[in-house]
């Protein structure tokens, strides 16, 4: 019986290719199992269903990011407040994990919470402020919450760092809703976050959103928001529905290769009018600038 070779160099790197390879199987799945509980984890944190306002259509969209772990800190959400009117929130925690999305859910819920003790948009910021630096975390949270008024088509709104909204007339004019705003939710203890009022006319919509819709690779926020105002313009004079135009931004958010989430909340107005908002139409040209139009308000 001959005695046996002994491993030559070959046979040493083939078995410690073969060990690295199921040690980077084994990482794969754990990054898969991670990235599914995250979305699922997010997806629970959603809200299942929206509210039903006569003379007016919501509709939600929602693309989770499109790289590894970059998930959790987007929402959007709608509810019926005491007095009869819709509660309308969208935002963005800092960070893109599974710590992101569980501050997500605490964030809507505190929202949710609060409103039904106060519906003013800029009170309830300020309390939910005031709670989520209670609660002693790192993270912090850009929104905008709306109150929508059925009966006169009056949306109040206050913003705490978060990107601006899209409006958009029957007649084709559109631009960017300019709230005054304030810092991010959980920074900066007893901040005033101001409101705005605008009034939501016959054929006219307004879309929430998150930056990941407005934000690529190759694309400032700037162009996006130019983007999606002309996008809102154009489906206002076609009479597009709500959930058409929500479809619409989400895909051009990924045509542009977004990497952050994306949300894109769409308030939509069909019912009986009698008042023209005084708004100015939107010039690409002034973009962002600080002399950029605004409306004047109700």
């Amino acid at each position: 019986m001959s005695p046996k070779r002994p491993p030559d160099e070959g046979d040493e790197l083939l078995a410690r290719l073969g060990s690295l390879t199921a040690q980077a199987r084994d990482r794969a799945a754990r990054q898969r199992s991670r990235v599914e509980l995250a979305l699922a984890l997010q997806r629970g944190m959603l809200p299942s269903d929206l509210p039903v306002a006569p003379g007016f259509r919501l509709a939600v969209q929602y693309a989770p990011a499109c790289h590894g772990l970059n998930v959790g800190g987007d929402w959007y959400d709608a509810f019926s407040l005491p007095d009869g009117r819709i509660g309308l929130s969208i935002g963005d925690v800092q960070g893109h994990n599974i710590e992101a999305t569980a501050f997500m859910g605490q964030v809507r819920v505190g929202l949710r919470a609060l409103a039904s003790v106060t519906g003013e948009p800029g009170d309830l910021l300020a309390r939910t402020n005031d709670l989520l630096l209670s609660l002693g975390s790192d993270l912090f949270a850009t929104c905008t919450f709306m109150r929508l008024d059925p009966a006169t088509g009056v949306l109040e709104s206050a913003r705490a760092g978060h990107i601006p909204c899209v409006w958009a007339t029957a007649d084709g004019k559109s631009g960017i809703a300019e709230d005054e705003g304030g810092p991010p939710l959980g920074v900066v203890a007893g901040m005033h976050y101001p409101v705005t009022r605008y009034r939501l006319t016959k054929g006219g919509v307004f879309v929430l959103l998150t930056d990941g819709v407005v934000e690529g690779p190759s694309l400032s926020v700037e162009e996006g928001l130019d983007q999606v105002v002309r996008l809102a313009g154009v489906a206002a004079v076609a009479g597009l529905e709500a959930d058409s135009l929500a479809a619409a931004v989400i895909k051009g958010a990924e045509r542009v290769g977004h990497e952050d989430d994306a949300a894109v909340l769409v308030v939509g107005h069909d019912g009986l009018v009698t008042d023209v908002p005084r708004m100015q139409p939107w010039s690409p040209a002034a973009r962002l600038s600080p002399g950029r139009p605004r409306h004047d308000g109700v």
